[in-house]
């Protein structure tokens, strides 16, 4: 059975009710005679035994909205109850003051509550000894042990639980949040990584295009033969770059896609490796940047991400010298026993102006080299740019 909203459990309704009950109750016990238990004076009207009745009940309505007043108003009407004369129903309705104090008050309640009551069943057992003159006075301890130190026991018992599942709930509610900055730190280093490579890919290409383009442009009657040339260098990169931009997008949909769903390429992309150096030269040098290339070393099986890391380097320090050098551009590469090392230097820019940038190549290269515990480092020296960069390979000396 649903119970209707007002009812629920932690509503002030749920409390009114629970009083009104315990009111109830007590006047039931009331109308069977049970009141007084106990009575000092038996001409004693037990009319009088119903206000304190509607205290403690009154005191049950206010557990959750002020747990030390209901603890109060619920003392004050059982001790007048006891000078009465101890009526049952009041004692009882006490019982679940006490229980409410002990799990919505505060943590000092219930251990006073707990020190009192225990007090004071051993007082009760003492007096019972002292008055029966032997052990079967104990018994007068059993009352104050059940109305009183059995709630206060019962009510710690539910607050240490209930305490214990709100932990539990918040170590929870952190373990989610810690999971959603994961993933959303995930995301965002995948957003980084996705735009690097697609700066890398595009920047080189398109610097071409841009630079003979402009050329084309600027330059008056140029011959039908220098036309040409730079229509088919600005082709070759524009059909490279879109190849591998396709390339990466089937890279980036092969989880959801079967591989070469996007068709085959009929020019093929270069793949990112030092191996391929020679061609990314060859398209450089046909952008019009003189590039000089020495080595020092064989590869012996690089890294995948080292070979990669390399290659988008020297790419991308390349399409830098196209766009702000002079012209020309000297590659080094020296394989190492525990590394790789590439240098790219080229004269700085004098007498043109140079293509602009973001400075997101820059920032690209420096981020692949600290992926890989590597060391990067830019910026002029004696005139000219330059770019080293030195990838740990993971292999040890022989």
């Amino acid at each position: 059975m649903r119970l209707p909203p007002w009812l629920r459990s932690g509503t002030r309704g749920r409390d009114l009710a629970l009083a009104g009950a315990s009111l109830v109750g007590g006047l039931v016990l009331f109308g069977l005679g049970v009141q007084p238990q106990l009575s000092w004076r038996p001409d004693l009207p037990e009319a009088l035994f119903l206000p304190p009745l509607l205290a403690a009940s009154v005191a049950v309505g206010l557990r959750r909205l002020a747990s030390r007043a209901s603890l109060t108003v619920g003392t004050v009407a059982v001790v007048a109850d006891l000078l009465l004369g101890a009526s049952l129903g009041t004692v009882l309705v006490y019982t679940q003051v006490l229980y409410d104090a002990c799990v919505y008050g505060s943590p000092r309640t219930w251990r006073r509550l707990l020190a009192v009551t225990v007090t004071l069943s051993a007082v009760a057992i003492l007096v019972g000894v002292f008055v029966v003159g032997s052990w079967r006075g104990v018994g007068m301890g059993a009352p104050v042990v059940l109305a009183g130190v059995m709630p206060v026991l019962t009510g710690i018992s539910v607050r240490q639980y209930r305490d214990q599942a709100a932990a539990e709930r918040a170590r929870a509610e952190q373990t989610a949040r810690l999971a959603e900055l994961d993933r959303r730190q995930a995301v965002g280093a995948e957003r980084a990584r996705m735009a690097r490579e697609l700066h890398d890919v595009i920047a080189n290409h398109l610097s071409a295009v841009a630079i003979h383009a402009t050329a084309a442009l600027s330059v008056p009657g140029l011959e039908r033969a220098q036309v040409e040339a730079a229509l088919r260098v600005i082709r070759e990169n524009s059909v490279q770059g879109l190849a591998e931009m396709r390339q990466m997008i089937g890279v980036l949909r092969a989880p959801a896609e079967p591989a070469g769903s996007g068709g085959d390429d009929p020019d093929g992309a270069v793949p990112a490796r030092l191996a391929e150096l020679d061609r990314l030269v060859q398209r450089a040098r046909a952008a019009g940047l003189a590039v000089r290339v020495s080595t020092d070393g064989e590869p012996d099986g690089l890294p995948v991400g080292v070979d990669l890391a390399a290659y988008r380097i020297v790419q991308e320090s390349l399409t830098n010298a196209l766009k702000h050098g002079g012209g020309e551009a000297d590659v080094d590469i020296a394989y190492r026993p525990a590394e790789v090392v590439v240098t790219v230097e080229n004269p700085l820019c004098a007498g043109r102006a140079p293509l602009p940038g973001a400075g997101a190549g820059l920032i690209g290269m420096r981020e692949r080299a600290v992926l890989l515990d590597g060391r990067f480092t830019a910026g002029p020296q004696d005139g000219r740019w330059r770019v080293r960069a030195a990838l740990p390979t993971a292999r040890q000396p022989s």
